[in-house]
């Protein structure tokens, strides 16, 4: 395994915590966040320091030969008691038994860690190994024990995420069964890399030599199984983020017809929001210039009479004929909103209480203008007023029929 596929999980993983910072920030006191804000940095120190230049540049820095390697396995062990801790979390549950779980998990791993150090500092490990230092130690006092516990506790923590990810799959479905699947085949992975490591050394037991399988499959296994977890824990939040966002573009589109009426039935300059601002502000401003004139025609849309372009055209506020003409397109889109039995009903407060009710009046002013034959934009006010009535009528016949 050359020293670059080393790097390149370390920086997926901190491209995967990058992505998760903004959320981070917003919800610093949220016990996942925070765990997951453990997690995947310490994933990215794992790589790094693993790979052959930084054991080196460590050991000089040091001046204790060899002193990466338990360096390397404290981190690895701390990162499977944040993994543990995650899924804990993430599971969610009673209170008092996550929080008796997680001080399990702390204490056992911490024990771990402790024992890690104090194994190498009785063993004796005089010459520097940069790739083969499990298995060329192997039989050496203390640092054989010290590499068997480090691979036993990684496995443990494998073991142990995997099962409570599949459990939990059973449970979920969409993006989250998705990810905690993904997380169960890099335990999978994770697992061989463990067989790798103990094959290796028990090898180096039996008097044979097997340095490769840890050396080259073991780290490639490691690898994949890292890229595995590390899209598995991204992909619920990243995925929830990038359907919401194309939730809220679906929506700002489909607003489009309802607001060009809108802009020609208030009567005063609507704000301009440059092209190159965010979609949640270009949003907001254009359902807040629908809301607007809105208002403007509530008192026509409240009414359950018909209601023509000499009305509009007439008394205080009084429209020009061609925004009249787009109004009364409006006014009939609602009444044959209003024929039809909707969630949350089709009065004016309702449509104006959310987004999705000035969705369903624009695709219904949408559906007006192509059964017209005509666009927001056209100027003849005769032909789009009466066509609506007389679609509007219709619908409500067919509604008294059935």
């Amino acid at each position: 395994m050359s020293d670059v596929a080393y790097y390149i999980p370390a920086l997926l993983l901190l491209v995967t915590f990058a992505l998760r910072v903004p959320g981070l920030v917003r919800h610093w006191r949220d016990p996942l966040v925070r765990s997951v804000a453990v997690v995947l940095p310490l994933g990215a120190v794992v790589f790094s320091f693993a790979a052959p230049p930084t054991v080196a540049q460590v050991n000089a820095l040091t001046g204790v030969t060899n002193f990466s390697a338990p360096l390397v396995y404290v981190v690895v062990t701390a990162g499977s008691a944040a993994v543990i801790n995650l899924m804990l979390v993430w599971r969610g549950g009673p209170e008092s038994r996550r929080r008796a779980a997680t001080r399990w998990c702390v204490g056992v791993y911490g024990a771990v860690v402790v024992a890690l150090l104090t194994l190498f500092a009785l063993g004796d490990a005089p010459d520097e190994r940069l790739r083969d230092f499990d298995t060329y130690y192997a039989t050496t006092p203390y640092i054989r024990e010290m590499v068997v516990l480090y691979v036993l506790a990684h496995a443990v923590s494998t073991v142990i995420l995997a099962t409570l990810c599949r459990r939990w799959s059973r449970e979920v479905s969409g993006l989250l069964r998705a990810g905690l699947l993904l997380i169960v085949a890099g335990g999978v992975l994770s697992i061989g890399y463990v067989a790798c490591k103990l094959s290796a050394v028990g090898a180096r037991w039996a008097g044979h030599d097997w340095d490769a399988v840890s050396t080259t499959a073991a780290p490639s296994l490691a690898a994949m199984s890292s890229l595995l977890q590390c899209v598995g824990l991204a992909l619920p939040a990243v995925g929830q983020g990038l359907a919401e966002r194309w939730r809220r573009r679906s929506q700002y589109k489909r607003l489009g017809p309802l607001w060009q009426i809108m802009r020609e039935v208030s009567p005063y300059e609507l704000v301009r929001i440059p092209r190159w601002s965010s979609l949640s502000r270009r949003h907001l401003r254009r359902t807040c210039d629908i809301l607007d004139g809105l208002r403007l025609l509530t008192p026509y849309l409240e009414r359950d009479t018909g209601t023509d372009e000499h009305e509009l055209t007439t008394g205080p506020g009084a429209l020009t004929p061609q925004a009249a003409a787009r109004a009364a397109l409006v006014i009939a889109a609602f009444r044959s909103l209003h024929t039809e039995p909707a969630p949350g009903g089709s009065s004016v407060a309702a449509l104006t209480a959310g987004d999705e009710g000035l969705v369903r009046l624009s695709d219904a002013v949408r559906v007006m203008t192509l059964l017209d034959g005509v666009t927001p934009r056209e100027t003849d006010p005769a032909s789009v007023p009466g066509a609506a009535r007389r679609h509007s009528a219709t619908r409500q016949r067919q509604r008294g029929e059935q």
